[in-house]
């Protein structure tokens, strides 16, 4: 049976994919559900272009975030914090001051879950803190923990 899937069906495929699968698996699983519906005429121009669409999409995304990882890669962020004689900081920097330290020395605007920060930083010094953007664009932040 061919089917063109309106939602992500893991192992599947994707919204906008035309799949071929068993009739009873289409039948009695996709279709009652509503994540594919039958490939007709008019269903399969309509899947092409929203395939074109969501490529398109992706493709845009992907330039935009290697635009910003070009302008992060090899810079290096300096956050100030409180810390005691031992290099220890009073609090700790999180998610949110990585983010507002990117924006005050950068001039570039990260989305807070592009940071892959496992655990607070909590003493001053180099710090190296991995960023994914999109699923092709990896890099990895340097920040620089200073006493303030």
């Amino acid at each position: 049976m061919k089917l063109i899937l309106t939602a992500e069906v893991p192992g599947l495929g994707v919204e906008g994919d035309i799949v071929e699968v068993a009739d009873g698996y289409g039948r009695n699983y996709l279709l009652p559900r509503h994540v594919a519906i039958k490939a007709t005429g008019g269903a399969l121009k309509h899947a092409t272009a929203l395939k074109e669409a969501r490529d398109e999409s992706s493709r845009k995304a992907r330039q935009a975030a290697e635009t910003i990882a070009t302008a992060l890669v090899g810079t290096r962020i300096v956050i100030g914090a409180q810390a005691g004689d031992e290099g220890r900081l009073f609090g700790s920097i999180g998610i949110n001051d990585i983010v507002d330290g990117v924006q005050k020395f950068a001039g570039v605007s990260l989305d807070r879950h592009a940071i892959n920060l496992d655990k607070p930083i909590k003493s001053i010094g180099l710090h190296e803190v991995p960023i994914k953007l999109h699923k092709d664009v990896q890099f990895v932040l340097t920040l620089d923990v200073i006493p303030a």
